[in-house]
């Protein structure tokens, strides 16, 4: 699969599989697969070829989510190929969603995950499998809902646990698990 300037098409299936086989197959996400199952979650492929465009993307599709009821449209997949695919320009452009947030005045009604082919944690060296769990194909900003995140915390009682499980989980995959799960680079491959 390439990384730059593939089809929406390509795109949404790749994102597809990747929250099917590897979110949603592995239980990295214990609240991914209700809404997926529901079809309550909306995949969107910006053509943004810079950061200015995608913050565009990002307001409309942050008051789409907001316009839209909770039991049709609960959280939106931004998916964004064309711009950010260096991991720290990704990181630093976190910083201006946040902002965004705020202008918007959306603290407390939603948030923005994010996910990247080549995510590492500030604490973990590149090629650690662990960072898996939070990379997706392509750069994708996750808007969510806080009140239905907060009801799926409610309704999960060990939520603290998951970031642990999922470390567990990634380290008795490995490095070949993952490549066989979600085709592509794995951590070890893209130095």
């Amino acid at each position: 699969m390439s990384r730059t300037n593939p089809s929406h098409d390509d795109a949404l299936n790749a994102t597809r599989h990747w929250l099917e086989e590897a979110v949603i197959g592995l239980n990295l996400c214990p609240f991914a697969k209700g809404v997926h199952v529901k079809g309550q979650v909306r995949y969107v492929v910006s053509d943004a070829h810079d950061e200015e465009a995608l913050l565009a993307d990002l307001e409309h599709e942050l008051h789409a989510l907001l316009a839209a009821a909770p039991e049709e449209v609960d959280t939106t997949l931004l998916i964004h190929p064309g711009v950010l695919g260096g991991f720290d320009e990704f990181v630093r452009f976190l910083d201006l969603v946040e902002v965004v947030l705020n202008m918007q005045r959306l603290q407390g009604v939603l948030q923005v995950a994010s996910f990247h082919p080549d995510y590492v944690f500030a604490d973990t060296d590149r090629d650690d499998i662990t960072n898996c769990s939070n990379r997706s194909p392509y750069p994708t900003l996750h808007l969510l809902r806080e009140a239905s995140l907060d009801r799926a915390v409610a309704a999960f009682p060990d939520a603290a646990t998951i970031y642990e499980r999922n470390m567990q989980t990634l380290r008795a995959l490995g490095h070949n698990g993952w490549r066989a799960l979600c085709p592509g680079p794995s951590p070890d491959e893209s130095k």
